[in-house]
């Protein structure tokens, strides 16, 4: 049996694989680039757990490598410390401290001086996470509630105004959770986030979806009131279904005003089923919070003229492979993998377990509310019109 030997990637290279991972390329994608199986480029890519470091810089007051050979030809001739200072414009103090941490007189070389120096400054700032123990209690417990770290960073900034030592960045959290070498959150609590990704991927990787069928008499997106686009108002819905193993489903509906969340079991994906469960859940809300219903082109939706005639609610829908025109439900279904793995077995599921998730993501804080939950904005437009 034959083995590969191991390769040691040059500089380029691993500048090459940073460039096509930033660029949304997969693992596969760019082993097969570089003639390599993926888990060699994920192992390039982990210790820092898929974020590119930061390119290293010398501080502009540094000795440089071209000063550094003057001082050692200084040396080779005997020149005084004070007139190596002088020819180099430092002071004789910078000049001494140089020779004495590298070999002294007699041993002082160059090069060897300029990589020690290049290896002692790896001092990388310390984690706030890290010197602060109480926060990073807050951010475990909220990440343990399934919280995003934009929720956890924007609720610590309205919860504790004017505590910066309460403040931490949404980026912050994500590298200690990913830069395990950091040593400040549990690896363990990557699994509480949506993706549940042992590394980050690039915000330029997307998965393409598939053009859906035709509908008849349909309504397109385009002709929805300028009241629906703005988000003024509240009482207008966007739809769609998760799927799970052996045909299983799940209806969600995403208020776009409130980004309030509800979830309906259904028990197949033919349009009579997903319909009666529309209509039956429609019937729950008050009628001024439920006038339009936006989805996409499904054909779980065919029967749409008779939701609309026992509902009077209007359906809208998508442009073709267009899922942004349904940005809060297409992001709202992201979060219910983290509840609904793919492959899972979603009848499984009660309508009072299904109801439970929804009211915990309707519990959650959100960036786009300013820190509101969107429990507290519906409740708000109930208390409203009664």
């Amino acid at each position: 049996m034959s083995y590969r030997t191991r390769i040691k990637y040059t500089a380029e290279q691993k500048t090459e694989m940073w460039n096509r991972w930033q660029r949304g390329e997969s693992l596969s994608a760019i082993g097969r680039a570089f003639d390599r199986p993926s888990s060699s480029i994920f192992g390039q890519l982990a210790p820092t757990g898929g974020i590119r470091p930061a390119p290293r810089r010398r501080s502009q007051l540094a000795l440089t490598l071209s000063e550094r050979e003057e001082i050692s030809r200084g040396l080779a001739g005997y020149d005084s410390l004070r007139s190596i200072a002088m020819q180099l414009g430092r002071s004789p103090s910078t000049i001494s401290r140089e020779i004495k941490r590298n070999g002294g007189y007699d041993d002082y070389r160059a090069t060897s001086a300029d990589q020690a120096a290049w290896d002692r400054a790896r001092r990388p700032k310390v984690c706030k996470l890290a010197c602060h123990p109480p926060l990073r209690r807050i951010v475990a417990r909220k990440l343990r509630r399934t919280w995003s770290p934009d929720q956890i960073a924007g609720w610590l900034k309205k919860e504790y105004p004017g505590e910066e030592h309460h403040h931490v960045s949404h980026e912050t959290i994500y590298r200690s959770l990913f830069i395990q070498a950091r040593g400040v959150l549990k690896k363990e609590l990557q699994q509480h986030l949506r993706t549940q990704r042992a590394i980050r991927r690039s915000k330029e990787h997307s998965l393409k979806r598939e053009g859906l069928g035709q509908i008849k008499n349909m309504a397109s997106i385009r002709e929805r009131p300028a009241s629906v686009e703005d988000r003024a108002v509240p009482g207008h819905w966007e739809g769609d279904l998760i799927a799970g193993a052996h045909n299983s489903y799940i209806a969600t509906l995403v208020e776009r005003h409130t980004r309030y969340v509800m979830l309906v079991k259904v028990k197949s994906k033919d349009t009579e089923t997903v319909i009666s469960a529309l209509i039956k859940h429609a019937h729950k809300l008050p009628t001024e919070l439920y006038t339009t219903l936006t989805w996409d082109r499904g054909k779980e939706m065919a029967d749409h003229e008779r939701f609309t005639l026992a509902t009077d609610i209007k359906v809208y829908f998508c442009d073709p492979q267009s899922p942004w025109q349904r940005g809060s439900n297409e992001n709202t279904n992201g979060l219910l993998r983290q509840y609904f793995p793919k492959g899972t077995d979603l009848s499984a599921h009660s309508q009072n377990k299904i109801n439970a998730i929804a009211r915990e993501l309707n519990e959650r804080p959100r960036k786009t509310l300013d820190y509101e939950t969107p429990a507290e904005r519906f409740n708000a437009c109930v208390a409203s019109i009664s």
